[in-house]
């Protein structure tokens, strides 16, 4: 059995015990130790002897339990709660590094230490690195579903995540067909698929945020994307999922959204502001996700943990910077909006690979 957690930081105790959260329990706290070691020791296979290091808040419950679950994993880790230093320690800490060392950010909101793009700039350094970001979002039984997010199934992930990626590189066309009978068809080719499944055996950077669970792609050609979807859940201007009351059904033409039914104001401002910078509102992204903690019922307010939700979402906007299209410059394109499809069923090419809320490969 894995070993009863204690908390070591007295600041998260108290914090943990502060009236407006709901107490995470013991059993909660074993949960998280586990999955942690899991990630540590099998998704991202980092040798005990190396050095590591964990920068944390104390801000909110959920940041204190994984806190204390990364220190179980790696007694010998240094840790520097980041409240109590200036950035200038903490940045030191990171260059004081050798190549294959362990950093991990265990972050209420996000780390402001005056460094541009961090897990980027860790990862030139030849760090490897796990980053936990908008911790405080989750509260209540939103903590809950966090910590089941992050259990790391290898087979499931390695396994699935591999047969997606090879339906999805020879699939002629995709649909994404929404509960009601309305159908998203992606008349194209796809792009070639990249995958977020803990698997960093043949990568160059090793790490990333978690929780994972995703493997996405768009059409070869944008505007071979037409016809109709739902939306339950989007990504709103502050980055919290926004859940209206009614799906909203998305209307595309030629890779663009061209009208929208059962709109809210909320979704409304957001494709004013992608429409004001970029003019069309363009379908780019196909996202798969498979972290089977997140479904349409089972629901957290961040947009970029949500984003990993067992079922499909797409991108509104122009920005997608994992692939290239000659029709955008990179420095004109601004938005990246996430939402997510009431998906009934899902095809490439002919081959049905979701439906029930699970995946069929």
């Amino acid at each position: 059995m894995f070993p009863k957690v204690k908390c070591r930081f007295p600041m998260i105790t108290l914090l943990m015990n502060a009236p407006h959260y709901c107490a995470l329990t013991d059993f909660d706290r074993a949960n998280a130790a586990r999955h942690v070691h899991d990630i540590v020791f099998t998704a991202i296979a980092h040798d005990p002897e190396q050095a590591a290091l964990i920068v944390f808040d104390a801000e909110c419950p959920l940041a204190g339990v994984l806190a204390d679950a990364y220190a179980l994993a790696l007694p010998k880790a240094h840790l520097i709660q980041v409240e109590t230093v200036g950035n200038e320690v903490v940045m030191n800490a990171f260059s004081a590094l050798p190549a294959g060392s362990l950093v991990v950010l265990v972050q209420s909101t996000h780390f402001r230490l005056d460094a541009y793009r961090l897990r980027v700039q860790l990862f030139n350094q030849g760090l490897k690195v796990i980053e936990h970001v908008h911790l405080a979002r989750m509260v209540d039984e939103q903590a809950r579903l966090y910590i089941d997010s992050l259990a790391y199934d290898p087979v499931y992930y390695r396994g699935t995540g591999v047969a997606l990626k090879l339906k999805i590189d020879v699939a002629p066309s995709a649909r994404v067909v929404s509960h009601g009978g309305d159908v998203l068809l992606f008349d194209s080719a796809l792009e070639a698929a990249k995958m977020n499944i803990g698997d960093y055996r043949a990568m160059n950077n090793v790490g990333g945020q978690f929780p994972i669970g995703e493997v996405f792609t768009e059409a070869q050609d944008l505007t071979a994307v037409h016809g109709r979807a739902k939306v339950f859940v989007f990504g709103d201007t502050t980055f919290h999922c926004n859940w209206p009351e009614r799906a909203i059904t998305l209307v595309v033409e030629a890779g663009r959204v061209v009208a929208v039914e059962n709109s809210t104001p909320h979704f409304d401002d957001v494709l004013s502001k992608i429409r004001e910078v970029e003019g069309d509102v363009w379908i780019r992204e196909l996202g798969l996700g498979m972290n089977r903690a997140f479904s349409e019922s089972r629901r957290v307010s961040d947009i970029g943990t949500f984003e990993r939700m067992c079922g499909i979402h797409l991108s509104l906007g122009a920005k997608h910077g994992s692939y290239n299209k000659p029709q955008f410059k990179r420095k004109d394109t601004r938005f990246h909006i996430d939402v997510f499809i009431e998906s009934a069923a899902v095809y490439m090419g002919d081959d049905l690979i979701f439906s029930e809320g699970l995946w069929l490969v």
